[in-house]
């Protein structure tokens, strides 16, 4: 307290020093002073009144809890009396006994005269209620059959509650009654009856269904009040409850399965193209029934039966089972794909269950896949195996079939441009597009497998197919009179290769996404590649065994006196390769290279072989003039052959051998020779020796000399792009010659 009075004071101190910093505020002192009381004046009065509040609410809180406790007081009182009084009534009430007694008696004669005449003519309703039901005046006959079921139920429950072990009463009145359970069981099944044909019967009276509706909803109300009256009572009717409503559900069900399997009409013995017909016939069949259900059948029905979903659940789970079924048994490869192709694709189709007038109503992508996807990769496993099956004997099939017209006497057909072709690669082809057309018709996953599948089978294919072209070639050779267009079968043969990769090709680029190569693609490539390049080799030794007799007149006597060796090769060559231009390229320009090429090796080979060996220079002059003047023959050739395209280096080849002949001053041979083997650096010492052994007139130590100098500055010849000495090799005998040749000069010398 002392602490609050110190802390007051010096606030008031500083208070007042702060109104008195100046002396000419000391004239306001008394103001200050008088205005300092009016505050405290009021503060005390503010006290003063929350003070006399708080006391007036402590009063009046007094006042009421003692009119509280008298009130309770009171109430003590009165449980007291009431207590007194519920004590006195236990007697009176056992004493009324035999009056509540009356009054269930009472309860119950009056149910018997309320239902007294119902009694009496229930064998005259009941008939009555009979001819109704024949009638198909349903919902009359239900009215009086509730009337009977309420007379019985009524009775039976009044003999229940007077005395529910009185068994022999109530089965009296149960076989009094014993017609009405009859007649409840033939209104059944008429109601089953129009059920099972609401389909038809909603488009031809649609009332009849409704009335049907209305019953079952009658009955579902009697149903749910007797079982409300069996947990209070424990009794409940006989037949109750009656559940007609599951099994509406239950008919409707049925029916619609059995529409579903019925719509089976044919069988595979019957009909190869029976799963199509059933598929369609079923996609028919529940298309219209949900587009009935949706305009007419939803009318019928009350709001909360969500009839459309119910439908739908109903067809889709039908035709699954139905589709689970036909999965399961052995189905054909084009059995599988209907049925894949119906499931995945034309289910959820415009066709079917997305149709514009379902597709508001529905949205058949909630519901379960019609097939398992585990049953779905068996089937298509499956179809894989056959496919692999069906495609080996298809394509060894059209195999046979093309080499047997490799035998004919008639030339094989040729495309627009010309060329030489057979049908394989079309027959092959139209193969795999329709397996493909049909794949992609299931998903786009499976279209890519098929699709591998198809350059696998392939491959494959195309290594039989060399073996073929190998084996015709091989019989040809046995007797070249035979076959007789042996020539033009092998150019389109080669065709087909080129054909084949064009095919691929737009397989691949009409079916497979990915531009990524597949693991087949490089085997596919390599195999066409050696079947053209066999064929290409194939029709060169044709040519080469046509020329092989003045392909030997080279380089020989016969041929410096005159011959006309070289004339005939290239009217022979120039005349195969009218045949060759029905070839494709590139396997036409490449043939026409190799032919080149080869032509210029098999005439330096024969240079090589040492047939002649030049006398004296008029010799040497003539050959080399003679080899100069053939050289431009072959280069007239080949340039007409290849459009003009150059030609000369190979046949280059030619003329320089020649100048190493046509020298005059042996003492430059090392220069030409030289000159030879910078042009040709493929050119082995080998070749050397026997071009100066043809000369006839080099020395020994000549000889060695070049030898010797070119080993010392033997030029290299990697990365040559067209070597022509590499494959030419010098016999034997003529290096036996060569030597024999030499020791002979070397003993003329000496002696």
């Amino acid at each position: 307290m002392e602490e609050t009075n110190r802390e007051a004071v010096a606030t008031a101190v500083q208070r007042v020093a702060g109104m008195l910093q100046r002396s000419d505020q000391l004239d306001k002192v008394e103001q200050y002073r008088r205005r300092e009381a009016r505050k405290k004046a009021s503060v005390e009065a503010r006290l003063k009144a929350a003070i006399q509040s708080q006391l007036d609410g402590v009063r009046t809180g007094l006042s009421q809890l003692h009119n509280a406790l008298g009130d309770v007081k009171d109430i003590q009182n009165s449980l007291a009396d009431v207590s007194k009084d519920w004590r006195q009534s236990i007697n009176t009430i056992e004493n009324l006994k035999d009056v509540k007694d009356a009054v269930v008696q009472h309860s119950q004669l009056a149910s018997a005269v309320e239902n007294l005449k119902n009694i009496f003519s229930v064998p005259e309703i009941v008939a009555d209620t009979q001819v109704l039901i024949e009638q198909a005046e349903l919902l009359e006959a239900h009215r009086k059959l509730m009337d009977l079921e309420c007379s019985r139920d009524d009775l039976m429950y009044e003999q229940y509650r007077m005395d529910s072990k009185n068994t022999h009463d109530m089965n009296l009145i149960r076989n009094y009654f014993g017609a009405v359970q009859g007649l409840s069981d033939d209104l059944a099944k008429q109601l089953w009856m129009v059920l099972q044909r609401a389909m038809g019967t909603v488009r031809r009276d649609p009332t009849m269904l409704v009335s049907v509706v209305r019953i079952i909803e009658r009955e579902e109300k009697i149903d749910r009040r007797m079982l409300d009256r069996k947990k209070q009572t424990g009794f409940i009717p006989p037949g109750r409850p009656k559940s007609w409503k599951e099994k509406m559900f239950e008919v409707l069900e049925g029916t619609v399965t059995t529409r579903i399997e019925g719509s089976q009409s044919v069988t595979r013995e019957a009909d190869k193209m029976w799963m199509v017909r059933l598929l369609e016939i079923t996609r028919k069949y529940v298309l219209d029934d949900l587009i009935v259900v949706k305009n007419l059948m939803v009318q019928c029905f009350p709001p909360h039966y969500n009839t459309l979903d119910r439908f739908f659940k109903l067809y889709h789970n039908a035709v699954s089972m139905r589709v689970q079924e036909l999965a399961a048994e052995d189905l054909e490869a084009n059995e599988i794909v209907s049925l894949l192709t119906w499931v995945l694709n034309t289910y959820k189709s415009e066709e079917m269950m997305g149709h514009p007038e379902l597709l508001t109503e529905y949205d058949i992508n909630l519901m379960d896949p019609l097939l398992p996807q585990e049953v779905v990769d068996v089937l298509l496993s499956k179809y894989l195996q056959t496919f692999t099956s069906n495609i080996t004997g298809w394509l060894r099939k059209a195999l046979e079939t093309d080499k047997k017209d490799w035998f004919k006497e008639t030339e094989p057909e040729a495309d627009q441009d010309g060329y030489y072709q057979t049908t394989l690669p079309a027959i092959v082809f139209q193969m795999f597009e329709q397996n493909l057309q049909v794949a992609a018709q299931i998903n786009e996953t499976f279209k890519e497998q098929v699709l591998k599948l198809c350059l696998k089978q392939m491959n494959s294919f195309l290594v039989r197919y060399r073996e073929e072209a190998i084996a015709y070639k091989e019989d040809h050779l046995r007797d070249r009179l035979l076959p007789q267009c042996y020539v033009q079968y092998m150019i389109a043969i080669i065709n087909n290769c080129h054909t084949f990769k064009e095919s691929i090709n737009s397989l691949k680029k009409k079916y497979f996404k990915s531009t990524e190569p597949t693991q087949n693609d490089a085997a596919i490539e390599k195999t066409l590649n050696d079947v053209a390049k066999d064929g290409c080799q194939f029709l060169l030794d044709e040519v080469f065994l046509d020329l092989e007799h003045h392909l030997n007149e080279l380089l020989t006597r016969k041929w410096l006196t005159g011959t006309h060796a070289v004339d005939t090769i290239c009217v022979t060559v120039e005349d195969y390769f009218n045949d060759f231009a029905k070839i494709k390229k590139p396997f036409n320009t490449e043939m026409t290279s190799e032919a080149h090429r080869r032509v210029v090796v098999e005439y330096i080979k024969a240079v090589m072989q040492k047939r002649i060996t030049f006398k004296n220079a008029d010799e040497r002059r003539e050959g080399a003039d003679r080899m100069i003047k053939e050289a431009e023959q072959f280069k007239f050739l080949f340039r007409k052959l290849t459009a003009g395209e150059e030609t000369d280096r190979l046949c280059d080849a030619i003329a320089a051998i020649a100048e190493v002949f046509k020298l005059t001053d042996p003492t430059l041979l090392y220069l030409e020779v030289s000159t030879l083997v910078s042009k040709y650096p493929d050119i082995r010492e080998e070749h050397i020796v026997a071009l100066l052994a043809m000369r006839g007139d080099a020395s020994r130590d000549m000889k060695q000399m070049i030898m010797e100098t070119l080993n010392q500055n033997k030029p290299t010849y990697a990365g040559i792009t067209q070597p022509i000495f590499k494959d030419i090799t010098v016999p034997t005998v003529t290096m036996t010659s060569m030597s024999s040749s030499m020791a002979a000069t070397a003993n003329k010398l000496l002696k």
